[in-house]
């Protein structure tokens, strides 16, 4: 993979990662329950069903590609509506939205635990990652290539939550986070919808 696509991919994975949403409030919840470690271990325990989501995505892709064109042009399609409902729906969040979670008591084994279940239990996560890694996927694409891909997904994803946990030990950093919440939603808002256009308008070069 050129180094100009893959520093696309990285880009856009950052922009998925960064969406304030459950997975976010879980970290919080987690870090502010229980310290930085189970902050860290749910941000890990979490890029690990990301991974699994990614793995079977791109795997199945470019048979997709080949057998069923227009059905994955559809799902393609899909995918991108459904990054753009994302887009509006973080333009649309209030002040704290996601960026607020009341810590609860909490332990390793529950962060790790919580953290699978909210990746795999989000199944539009497969959309998500259709619409993004078609941007990326052939049909002729070497294992290799398809190993960088989900390598990127979950050391993003991963590398991501664990910032936010380390950040949020240190006692000014939740405040600053919440008090410019507003800002956070729209940017990434306007970021998502841009994805989606991206995706509509065919592969990236």
């Amino acid at each position: 993979m050129p180094l100009s696509l893959w520093m696309s991919l990285v880009a856009v994975c950052a922009m998925g990662a960064m969406s304030p949403g459950p997975s976010l409030a879980l970290v919080l919840r987690h870090t502010l329950g229980g310290g930085r470690m189970p902050g860290i271990v749910a941000a890990l325990s979490h890029a690990l069903g990301v991974g699994f989501y990614a793995l079977l995505t791109v795997l199945g892709l470019g048979a997709l590609i080949v057998r069923f064109p227009t059905l994955f042009q559809a799902i393609t399609w899909g995918g991108a509506a459904y990054l753009a409902w994302l887009g509006i729906k973080a333009l649309r969040a209030g002040r704290a939205a996601a960026l607020e979670a009341a810590g609860v008591a909490t332990t390793r084994r529950q962060a790790a635990r919580e953290g699978m279940l909210v990746a795999l239990g989000n199944p539009k996560l497969i959309l998500f990652f259709v619409a993004l890694l078609s941007q990326f996927v052939t049909p002729d694409m070497s294992l290799a290539a398809k190993a960088v891909i989900v390598l990127t997904a979950m050391i993003i994803d991963g590398g991501w939550y664990v910032m936010v946990a380390v950040s949020l030990t240190h006692s000014r950093v939740l405040p600053w986070l919440q008090a410019r919440a507003h800002w956070i939603h729209r940017i990434t808002g306007v970021m998502l919808l841009a994805l989606a256009l991206r995706v509509v308008a065919g592969p990236i070069g």
